[in-house]
């Protein structure tokens, strides 16, 4: 008798955004003439960057002649585009990341899913709370956990990430061995510092633990006195395994393309203690179940690094960020408390309500969606995140929307 793997029962009914998009249907069913303004999930709304186009249009056209044309590719992903990265995402900035260090993928999201299948069943798991869902789920569906009780799983460590603590944990008060990290956080927009990150590291090296970094919203840092990547910080090669993405870099949320570092110093340890290679396993891992990202997309993604890349992903990404100062100044005048959107599409906003009849109250009477915190965790309650992917005019509207309505 085939079995069902029993630890999706434990799952909560309904992924977050899923739920939101539920909601949303349900609301436009009932309300067809409203124009519905989503500020809830964090998918770009602008075209790719012409160099990203103009790349990626060169490389089709290679692939209807026999002499250009390109048949499976390397799982990893090409050479050029890996070169690309190390150079311009790690060694402009002091850091030696070695080109075959680089894995890349149809997505950060699958990354940071996937990567907890190089590790041990029995491995004691630390995340943020709020938290980006993806790093729970993978987890419950992996046998990780126990069951869902007070609004969290058994099992599972949770770093409360609050106003108190200026949405940055605090290291663990218990051995834990392997820690998801998320900065620029998603959801709350908050960002560390060396220092800050600094302690993680060193927390990692003392107790033998993995560091699990995801970097997808570090080209929104404007600030340069905070860290871009991990690796900044002396010895975290040793501990730490990065996702990055073009996503919302680039604008790649429906193009897929992403990009994971495992260093080959990175360590994890058998059940005598004995030191594995941590890069070989991924590399197994990624080159059994993956077959690579297309040649076409690798392409355009190679395209972000040129000149004109560069200066087109900066202006594409200021005016998002120009979106959430907009956000912010509007939300500071409503008289809330908030973090982020500066160095972060997103902003957290301390509701003092229920989050979820904040998310309905927002959507039935100012026809925006926002997402509501309390599907981020625990933490989250009370708090809704507005997205600033969007076009100014559009969050221009939303804001009077929800001003409307809050200001009554």
């Amino acid at each position: 008798m085939i079995r069902v793997n029993p630890h999706y029962s434990k799952l909560q009914a309904s992924y977050l955004f899923s739920e939101i998009a539920r909601k949303v249907s349900e609301f436009q069913a009932g309300n067809p003439d409203k124009d519905i303004i989503k500020l809830g999930i964090g998918d770009v709304t602008h075209g790719l960057p012409p160099a990203c186009i103009e790349a990626m249009h060169k490389a089709v056209d290679e692939m209807a002649v026999d002499a250009t044309f390109r048949g499976y590719g390397p799982e990893q992903g090409y050479d050029f585009l890996r070169e690309a990265i190390a150079l311009n995402d790690f060694a402009s900035r002091g850091v030696t990341i070695q080109p075959d260090e680089i894995f890349i993928s149809d997505g950060a999201k699958c990354d940071s899913g996937n990567i907890q299948e190089i590790l041990a069943q029995d491995a004691r798991i630390a995340v943020p709370d709020p938290v980006y869902p993806v790093y729970v789920d993978t987890n419950v569906m992996a046998g990780r956990t126990g069951k869902w009780k007070d609004g969290r799983y058994q099992g599972l460590v949770y770093l409360e990430s609050t106003a108190n603590n200026h949405y940055v944990p605090a290291l663990p008060s218990e051995a834990v061995d392997a820690i998801y990290l998320c900065f620029p956080n998603n959801p709350t927009g908050a960002t560390v510092t060396h220092d800050e990150l600094k302690a993680w590291v060193e927390y990692a090296r003392e107790h033998k633990s993995l560091i699990l970094f995801d970097a997808a919203y570090e080209a929104f840092i404007r600030d340069e006195s905070l860290p871009h990547s991990i690796y900044e910080v002396d010895g975290a090669d040793e501990v730490a395994i990065e996702f990055r993405s073009f996503s919302k870099t680039a604008g790649f949320t429906g193009t897929r393309c992403a990009y994971t570092i495992v260093p080959k110093a990175c360590r994890a340890y058998d059940a005598a203690g004995t030191v594995q290679d941590l890069h070989f396993l991924w590399n197994r891992r990624h080159t059994t179940k993956f077959n690579g990202v297309s040649y076409p997309v690798q392409r355009a993604a190679e395209a972000v690094f040129s000149p004109q890349g560069q200066e087109q992903i900066k202006a594409l990404n200021d005016g998002y960020l120009h979106n959430a100062a907009h956000i912010r100044q509007q939300i500071s005048t409503l008289g809330y408390d908030f973090v982020g959107g500066q160095n972060s599409p997103y902003i957290w906003i301390n509701t003092g309500e229920d989050s979820w009849a904040f998310f309905d109250r927002l959507l039935n009477e100012a026809a925006v969606v926002t997402t509501p915190g309390a599907g981020f965790g625990a933490c989250g309650e009370g708090y809704i995140r507005i997205s600033a992917f969007n076009d100014f005019a559009k969050v221009e509207e939303a804001m009077q929307r929800i001003a409307a309505v809050l200001g009554r």
